[in-house]
C-alpha cells in the first residue's frame, strides 16, 4: 500500500468502518496502480475534496478528479465518484451496463458484500485519469472516438501477457 501523503486523508480512512475501509483501500490501490501504468498521467495528488479522499492529475492535468467514500446512508456501501459535468459515467453505463450500479452521472456504487469488478473498474479509472488527453468534443459518440485515441491508456490496462506488439507505446508498457 502506498503511504498517505496527507495526515488528513489518513484520518478519513481510519474513521471508516473496517469492512468499508478495506474495500476503499483496495480501490485506492487500484487508482494508484492504474495511474502508474499510464505514463501520460504522471504523479497523482491525493487530497481531500468535500471531505472525501480525492485523486487528481495535478502534474499532467490529463484527467478528471476521482473521489471515493463510504455511503453513510447505506452502511457497508461505498462509491467511486466522478465529476458530474463529464461524460464519464454515461460512457461506463454504455460500456458496462448492469456490471455496475450507477448514481445518476456522478458515481459507481458498490456493496460491501459484492466482489469488486476490478478489471472493469480499472478501465473506468483509466478513462477518468486520461479524460483531458484528447481534445475530441464531448458527446457519447465522441467518447468512443476518444477511447480509440487513448489506446495507450487501454493497452496499459491489459495484463502484459495479453498485449500485442504494436509499437513503442505498447513495448514501453510491457517493461
Amino acid at each position: 500500500m502506498k503511504p498517505f501523503g496527507e495526515l488528513a486523508v489518513s484520518k478519513v480512512f481510519s474513521a471508516y468502518p473496517k469492512d468499508v475501509r478495506e474495500r476503499l483501500l483496495a480501490v485506492r490501490d487500484l487508482i494508484f496502480a492504474t495511474a502508474k501504468r499510464i505514463p501520460e498521467v504522471g504523479e497523482l495528488e491525493e487530497t481531500l475534496k468535500w471531505g472525501q479522499p480525492s485523486y487528481l492529475t495535478s502534474e499532467s492535468k490529463s484527467g478528471s478528479t476521482i473521489r471515493i467514500d463510504a455511503i453513510r446512508a447505506k452502511p457497508g456501501s461505498y462509491a467511486v465518484y466522478f465529476h458530474c459535468q463529464t461524460t464519464l459515467v454515461e460512457s461506463f453505463r454504455q460500456r458496462f451496463g448492469p456490471k455496475f450500479r450507477y448514481q445518476a452521472n456522478r458515481a459507481l456504487i458498490f456493496s460491501g458484500t459484492e466482489k469488486l469488478p476490478t478489471a472493469e473498474l480499472r478501465e473506468c479509472i483509466a478513462e477518468a485519469l486520461t479524460y483531458h488527453v484528447s481534445k475530441v468534443p464531448r458527446s457519447i459518440h465522441a467518447t468512443a472516438q476518444r477511447n480509440t485515441l487513448n489506446s495507450r491508456a487501454v493497452s496499459a490496462l491489459a495484463p502484459p501477457h495479453k498485449l500485442k506488439p504494436a509499437g513503442d507505446a505498447v513495448r514501453r508498457l510491457q517493461r
